[in-house]
């Protein structure tokens, strides 16, 4: 997941170029969170929807949702899986709405070499 977010961040900033020329504003911030999801058909028959639900759905929407453009953030859970694989900045300690603690907060730069 994220080295698929560092690649669209990639794409997307040689994009927003073109598009701010055409008058287009883009913003491609990234929340990513791992853990335990319901799956499966969400609604009512006429309307049903296939998605996840679920705390870890919840965090990585949050953390998208903090994320200004460009960030890909991931919380300290996360990064303890990966850390030899990225480089990241601290974002901090961030409360969000539905997660009963803050969250340890990183900002993932760029995968190491």
């Amino acid at each position: 997941a994220i080295r698929m977010a560092l690649a669209m961040r990639e794409r997307v900033s040689e994009l927003t170029a073109k598009w701010r020329k055409l008058g287009y504003e883009l913003d491609f911030g990234v929340g990513i969170a791992q853990g335990y999801a319901t799956i499966g058909g969400i609604g009512f028959e006429g309307r049903l929807d296939y998605g996840a639900i679920g705390t870890v759905t919840n965090l990585a929407a949050r953390l998208c949702a903090e994320a200004t453009p460009s960030q890909i953030l991931v919380p300290q859970r996360l990064l303890g899986m990966v850390e030899e694989l990225v480089e990241v900045e601290p974002v901090g300690e961030l409360s969000l709405k539905g997660i009963h603690r803050p969250v340890g907060t990183y900002n993932v730069l760029q995968l190491k070499r």
